[in-house]
């Protein structure tokens, strides 16, 4: 086997086995669900965190329209079929995250999360099959989208039964982003790749530090939250990926 590849699996049984040795269950704190605007609009409660996942929906209903026409053409249909997945779970995401923030609970954000691990899993492997092996991203697609949508059923089990545990689905959501920069390290890729990939890395790390500081970026005054921010920073960063595509196969 390949020593690029051993180094990648090492460092994910690594990652997984110290994860479920060393951290104990977590569960969904009830405080998740209470953010910092509440302010009811048009009719729609909590709207801008609600209407803000428009940018998702927009954005995936493109990507899914743009990649769509290039599975016709030549060239790497394993990570067109990967671009692909994320574009269509990002739409759903934006359904499902809509959905949820109209009555924020523990139900309701399993249809938020289902569709991130689709996005998650067709990203992922996008990187695999541009990079890797488009043979391995386009074997690893199913698998890992099992993997996410049981590790979303996993979670609203557990926390039914008063154990939660959220550890598979932070795996599911954080390990890839350990390994890409990984990956990026170890095998060559265009420019006109990673520049987008690392702007689209570089906007999701930001949507989750807006997401920390939901509450603090609103009491200051902003016209609009920190999870409000986290929507559209997000839905930016999923948009340098549709850039990307389109500067590569123009």
């Amino acid at each position: 086997m390949d020593t690029k590849l051993l180094i990648l699996i090492s460092i994910s049984v690594s990652i997984v086995t110290a994860v479920f040795t060393f951290i104990k269950p977590l569960s969904q704190p009830e405080a998740y669900h209470h953010f910092a605007d509440s302010r009811r609009m048009l009719g729609v409660p909590n709207a801008l965190d609600v209407l803000s996942n428009g940018a998702f929906c927009v954005v995936g209903l493109m990507g899914v329209f743009y990649v769509a026409g290039l599975l016709g053409t030549p060239g790497n249909r394993a990570a067109h079929i990967s671009y692909l997945t994320f574009f269509a779970g990002l739409f759903l995401t934006g359904l499902g995250s809509g959905w949820y923030h109209m009555e924020p609970d523990n139900g309701r954000l399993v249809w938020d999360r289902l569709p991130m691990t689709i996005a998650f899993a067709g990203f992922f492997c996008s990187v695999l099959s541009e990079l890797v092996s488009p043979s391995l991203g386009l074997r690893l697609l199913a698998p890992l989208l099992l993997v996410g949508i049981l590790s979303v059923f996993y979670w609203i089990a557990t926390e039914r039964q008063g154990r939660g545990d959220l550890r598979p689905y932070t795996l599911v959501q954080f390990l890839p982003m350990i390994l890409i920069p990984v990956i990026f390290y170890l095998y060559e890729s265009p420019l006109q790749y990673s520049f987008y990939v690392g702007a689209l890395i570089s906007f999701y790390i930001l949507a989750k530090i807006f997401e920390s500081l939901d509450k603090l970026i609103y009491s200051m005054g902003s016209p609009v939250s920190g999870h409000t921010l986290k929507h559209l920073s997000a839905a930016a960063g999923s948009l340098c990926l549709l850039i990307m595509l389109e500067v590569r196969f123009v």
